[in-house]
């Protein structure tokens, strides 16, 4: 038996209740999970503005261990597709709370977390590692979405962040 990819689940922070990805900035994990191919599914458009003179933002999600029985061993997260555009950039980091704990909550989208180092994660071997979550718990980590100054605008700029583990037999 193995853990299925609809078992691991990704889900915003910021409380039971949130639905908001723009709040998605730490605290305890949502019950809203995450749905791939949908549009500002984690990251508000980027403004004028904020194109012009560059930008960073954070937000804090949660893997979540959906398996009624099994353990996810040795999990992973990386970025298997980054952003086409020139002008952006997505890194991850490992949040700073323990398996099933509560992350830390930032003031607001620009304010990095404490603790935090952020890498590329380009490959399965750069990856983040999560360790092991048993089933019906949950892990933190962290996306941060650099815009450089000066960046073209993008239409549907997007990444992809892919989760692996291992099951015993």
């Amino acid at each position: 038996m193995a853990i299925i990819a609809s078992e691991i689940v990704m889900c915003l922070s910021g409380g039971g209740a949130n639905s908001n990805p723009n709040s998605s900035l730490g605290g305890a994990i949502s019950s809203t999970e995450l749905v791939d191919n949908t549009l500002n599914n984690l990251f508000d458009n980027v403004s004028g503005a904020e194109s012009e003179a560059g930008d960073v933002e954070y937000r804090c999600v949660y893997i979540r261990n959906d398996n009624g029985s099994l353990t996810m061993q040795n999990a992973v997260a990386w970025i298997q597709t980054n952003t086409p555009s020139a002008g952006s950039a997505i890194d991850i980091g490992l949040g700073t709370s323990a398996i099933n704990g509560t992350e830390q909550t930032v003031a607001n989208e620009s304010t990095a977390p404490s603790g935090v180092t952020f890498s590329a994660a380009a490959t399965e071997g750069a990856a983040i590692a999560l360790g092991n979550i048993p089933f019906g718990q949950h892990r933190s980590f962290w996306i941060r979405r650099t815009i450089s100054a000066g960046a073209s605008a993008y239409n549907n700029d997007s990444a992809t962040i892919r989760v692996k583990c291992e099951t015993a037999a």
